[in-house]
């Protein structure tokens, strides 16, 4: 399956309906723009939707293996895939680099997780918790790229839009494009504007859409233990091909900047990944858009556009704030 529909992200709705926080979307400044604050979900990302649509799924179709749920991740959809798993009564096994956080390592074993630290990259733990897969008969799960994962993303939108129905344009930071393909997906069938952000040494949609097809990137971030997916997921390129959608590439500095800007003066203290999306409005440059229409330095709204600016995750430390 390379492409979301709509009905995919209405059965999702209804799959996880009571098992995940609706977000909560707060005026962001003067201009009318809004912030949705989906790092109040469970586990503090948005990652918890689409763990729940994926294991519940399963459960209902009577495809769950005595062995579990495992999954490689970079941390927060370990920690949605562990916290789910737990709810349903589930063992879950996850694999992740040994560059993730401490703080996520600690509330995966607080969720009751096996954890299994392997290599430098997610490409490393992604190819160990697939030797696990076929040891154990568990089943695979993934970070962002399968179908039931980027529905359940989708999700919030259709929240944010129920809060807002009046909304223009739609930004979310983009790693392997789970969220992007579940988002975009919902907002081109309301005719809703999506802005990819992502850093500039990170891009893996933005790189996709270039070469219309998948890729290989560098992965060298402030933000990359989110946002760090060396290709973007097939799903991600498909809903990045509508007029509706703009990729946004910017830098660590208007990272590390935005992030800061949310703490000074909203005391809002989120993750690196979810500052990108921001970056990608207020500190992206200066608007120039390319050959292709779709890859931009910054996205500039039009007077009088409403903006919606997805955090969608606060797995941080506090220390640099």
């Amino acid at each position: 399956m390379t492409e979301l529909t709509y009905s995919d992200i209405e059965a999702s709705a209804a799959r996880i309906a009571g098992r995940v926080r609706p977000v909560t979307v707060a005026p962001a400044d003067e201009e009318g723009h809004v912030f949705a604050l989906e790092f109040m979900q469970h586990t503090g990302t948005f990652k918890a939707r689409g763990a729940q649509n994926f294991i519940q799924a399963h459960l209902a179709e009577g495809t769950f293996p005595e062995a579990g749920v495992t999954i490689a991740s970079g941390g927060n959809a370990g920690l949605a895939c562990a916290w789910a798993a737990r709810a349903a009564g589930v063992p879950a096994t996850v694999f992740l680099p040994t560059t993730a956080p401490s703080v996520k390592v600690e509330r995966l074993r607080s969720y009751g997780a096996r954890v299994e630290l392997v290599g430098s990259e997610f490409a490393e733990a992604a190819a160990a918790c697939q030797d696990f897969v076929v040891s154990s008969g568990a089943l695979a799960s993934h970070a962002y790229d399968h179908p039931l994962i980027a529905a359940g993303a989708g999700t919030l939108m259709t929240e944010i839009l129920a809060q807002v129905p009046d909304l223009d344009t739609v930004v979310v930071s983009v790693g392997g494009g789970g969220l992007f393909a579940g988002v975009a997906t919902a907002a081109t069938h309301h005719g809703v504007r999506t802005v990819a952000v992502e850093p500039e040494n990170c891009r893996a949609l933005n790189a996709a859409i270039e070469a219309d097809e998948p890729v290989d990137v560098t992965v060298d971030s402030v933000a990359a233990d989110s946002l760090g997916a060396r290709r973007a997921t097939p799903l991600a390129l498909e809903a990045a091909r509508s007029d509706l959608v703009t990729s946004v590439p910017v830098s660590d500095n208007a990272i590390v900047e935005a992030r800061q800007r949310l703490w000074d003066e909203h005391r809002l203290a989120v993750e690196h990944a979810a500052a990108t999306a921001l970056a990608g409005v207020r500190g992206g440059g200066g608007g120039k858009t390319a050959g292709d229409g779709k890859s931009v330095s910054g996205y500039v709204p039009a007077e009088g556009e409403k903006v919606c600016v997805v955090l969608c995750g606060a797995n941080t430390s506090l220390g640099d704030l």
